[in-house]
């Protein structure tokens, strides 16, 4: 979704009714069970960012026509629990645009929203296992958070994959696979649409399994997405037989939303309502927590 790529065609999936998600057990890294071991965990159960794990990136480079600079600060990254988590249990990150006009880059760019992105680059990567999440959001046209991962060294020759993409439309969530010369509009994109009692406003756990044949994603266990290796040897090397890390961001506007939305004003793919929000620190992603298991 990001690394100078240009927003991919989107398909339409069948209709699927979701089970309803209860709070999954909290397992540690390390523990072994009948999917394999895990071998990363966390969930954001402390005051702050754990940095051994993650880094909050800050903008140096500019993509997709997004509107946000992003910062290292708890004003975008911040932490919550109690009822504030509203039903993660020990605690939940936040990632949540802030409206600040004029903000200037290290770098001398100027941005009118600041927001959070944090990855995992040479702190944890892995090749094969499942990847999950569970996340919270929030709908507005033109809010674009996601969880998704990315290869070594360079787009798109490492692979990229889509997890969950929102563009704060709340009956549907998309995944995607991106590599080389299947990037950009590929062909390798699914939309899951919501039951509508359990809309992405809902708790939901999102994920990918990957082996050396394939990247299932699954939303709550339900199949949503299936790209083999030799569906993507059409179109150009599967590259996913590789390291890849962990990205958590919180975008706003850009190509993506403005193919869905056409909105131009007030901003580039942002609509009132999400101007709002975001002015209103009502926009936000919440992060239950991030679990990686190998097989």
């Amino acid at each position: 979704m990001r690394y100078n790529k240009q927003f991919f065609a989107l398909t339409l999936a069948a209709l699927l009714t979701l089970p309803a998600f209860s709070q999954s057990k909290k397992n540690k890294a390390g523990k072994t069970g009948q999917s394999g071991k895990v071998i990363f965990w966390d969930d954001f159960s402390g005051t702050r960012l754990d940095r051994s794990k993650w880094t909050p990136e800050v903008t140096g480079f500019h993509v997709n026509d997004e509107l946000q600079a992003y910062v290292d600060s708890t004003n975008v990254i911040s932490f919550v629990k109690g009822a504030a988590a509203e039903g993660a249990s020990n605690g939940a990150l936040v990632l949540s645009p802030k409206y600040v006009p004029g903000f200037k880059t290290f770098d001398g760019q100027t941005f009118d929203f600041i927001s959070g992105r944090i990855i995992t680059k040479d702190k944890f990567d892995f090749t094969y296992g499942k990847a999950e999440a569970r996340i919270k959001l929030v709908a507005g046209s033109g809010l674009w958070p996601a969880w998704w991962m990315l290869g070594y060294p360079n787009w798109p020759a490492g692979g990229e994959t889509d997890i969950m993409e929102f563009i704060g439309e709340g009956d549907w969530v998309s995944s995607a696979v991106h590599g080389p010369n299947y990037s950009g509009e590929t062909p390798f994109v699914n939309r899951l649409y919501f039951n509508k009692n359990n809309d992405a406003s809902k708790w939901h756990v999102y994920g990918v399994e990957w082996t050396p044949e394939s990247l299932v994603f699954k939303y709550d266990g339900v199949t949503v997405l299936r790209v083999t290796k030799a569906m993507a040897q059409h179109y150009g090397k599967w590259v996913f037989t590789d390291k890849q890390f962990l990205i958590l961001n919180f975008a706003v506007g850009g190509i993506y939303p403005f193919k869905i939305n056409g909105l131009k004003k007030p901003y580039y793919g942002l609509s009132e309502k999400a101007l709002q929000l975001i002015k209103d620190r009502k926009a936000k992603m919440m992060v239950d927590w991030v679990k990686v298991t190998a097989y």
